[in-house]
């Protein structure tokens, strides 16, 4: 486990409110077109608008969560999804807890 690499994705605001909303993703999104909020993630493009910054700040925002291990990407046609790894953020409390 990159400790770093987590410190660095959990030391931003921004990252911090996408891993809340995708906590409970039908909580916090409309329903999609393509794939299940829950099961394939919420669309980049949606989490982009809530958040409001350019698809590129957050394709950069996440990157930075799934090198992490905090969020799995999944392609669904042109789109990228995206949905908590909820055994890796549990095996990062772990951890947090051991320090």
């Amino acid at each position: 486990m990159q400790a770093e690499a987590v410190l660095k994705a959990l030391a931003n605001d921004k990252r911090l409110q996408i891993l809340d909303w995708l906590k409970s993703p039908r909580r916090h999104f409309p329903p999609q077109t393509d794939g299940d909020l829950v099961k394939d993630g919420v669309c980049g493009l949606l989490l982009a608008e809530k958040l409001g910054v350019t698809q590129a700040t957050l394709s950069e925002h996440m990157r930075v969560l799934v090198q992490a291990g905090l969020v799995q990407p999944k392609k669904i046609k042109q789109w990228t999804f995206y949905r908590r790894d909820p055994e890796r953020i549990d095996a990062i409390k772990t951890m947090i807890g051991k320090i």
